[in-house]
């Protein structure tokens, strides 16, 4: 019997669906499901799949459920081996949004349940859901960070804070200028992104990724990149869906700071967004209290907790890879200390096992 499906035999089982693993044949009804359920992101979508696959080269496990032959339910899931950090399965790694988007709660738990025996097959602790609400009250959580949600309408430049207005027309005023585009300007995006990552003690990318997120979605992504001189020195990558954009990476060097290239990058996002009818700016995840929260909170952007759930296969810990960690602190700390050609080399295969 597929798993996770009803047995004739059980009569208060008759509803439930059959759980499967969807392949390259269910896209487009997969696409259809998610495009048209509320509760879906952009990050959904089959396309990063493929993503997924050719840019960190991880395999995914993408599980359908159907009842009567059409979608109820799906749950991207991505598989990570990585020496250092484990194996771990997660949906989704490397983004701020996955889970699970179902037609009703029970179908939401088939897929949940079916996850315990994939998770065991490859010897994973726990099934990581990146939720923006409570979905499982039941599962342990982390609500350690928020993203930050800006509402677009017309007249926004009224509505910036007077600081905030100060701070673009100083960068207006010192000769930074800024553009935006598709993959013509990833050179120059990288080049601020991975001196910015090495800046912070993370490791960096593969530059493999942002070129595969632009081919996937030409019409969705677009790079975003402020000029001193010629000189890239900050820039964002944005992602569309529907009516909100988000921008998941963006990165300034500090050297100028005092120059706001920051506010400049963000203020030409917004004055692009509003002029394509986006209707709200999602400024991406951020830990509450620091810097970066506190730069969003300037624009205006309001806070939505976040919620990890965990379906913990083993143990009762709950994990944390991040820079938060006391045991990661002289990694980091060594890490700002690399030469940037080093770092840059050495960054995609770290970064790639860190969820």
């Amino acid at each position: 019997m597929t798993p996770g499906a009803a047995s004739v035999a059980d009569p208060e089982a008759v509803d439930l669906a059959a759980i499967s693993l969807a392949s390259d044949n269910d896209a487009p009804e997969w696409d259809a499901f998610v495009d048209g359920h509320p509760h879906a992101t952009g990050y959904h979508v089959w396309a990063w799949r493929g993503v997924f696959i050719r840019a960190f080269g991880h395999e995914p496990i993408y599980l359908i459920a159907r009842q009567d032959g059409r979608i109820v339910g799906v749950l991207p899931l991505v598989f990570i081996n990585s020496v250092v950090f484990g194996r771990t399965l997660t949906s989704l790694p490397f983004l701020n949004y996955g889970g699970v988007v179902a037609q009703s709660d029970a179908v939401a738990q088939q897929l949940i349940d079916n996850t315990s025996e994939i998770a065991r097959q490859r010897r994973c602790r726990y099934v990581e859901l990146r939720h923006v609400g409570r979905r499982f009250p039941q599962l342990p959580f982390r609500q350690h960070k928020v993203a930050m949600l800006l509402r677009l309408e017309r007249g926004m430049w009224e509505r910036l804070d007077r600081k905030v207005r100060n701070q673009i027309r100083k960068a207006q005023k010192s000769d930074l200028t800024v553009e935006h585009g598709g993959g013509e300007l990833r050179a120059d995006f990288y080049a601020v992104f991975a001196r910015n990552m090495r800046d912070l003690g993370t490791p960096v990318y593969s530059p493999r990724l942002f070129e595969e997120v632009l081919e996937a979605f030409p019409d969705r992504a677009r790079l975003h990149v402020v000029r001193l001189n010629g000189r890239p020195v900050a820039a964002g990558l944005t992602y569309r869906t529907g009516a909100t954009v988000e921008v998941p990476w963006a990165s300034s060097l500090r050297e100028y700071n005092h120059l706001c290239p920051n506010h400049l990058l963000y203020w030409n996002v917004i004055e692009t967004a509003t002029a394509r009818g986006c209707e709200v700016l999602d400024f991406g995840r951020s830990t509450p209290g620091e810097g970066t929260f506190k730069f969003k909170e300037q624009w205006g952007a309001q806070p939505v907790a976040l919620h990890w759930e965990y379906h913990l296969i083993e143990g009762t810990t709950l994990p944390n890879v991040g820079p938060t960690n006391a045991k990661y602190r002289l990694a980091i700390e060594m890490w700002k200390r690399l030469p940037l050609p080093l770092a840059t080399r050495l960054g995609p295969r770290i970064v790639r096992g860190i969820a």
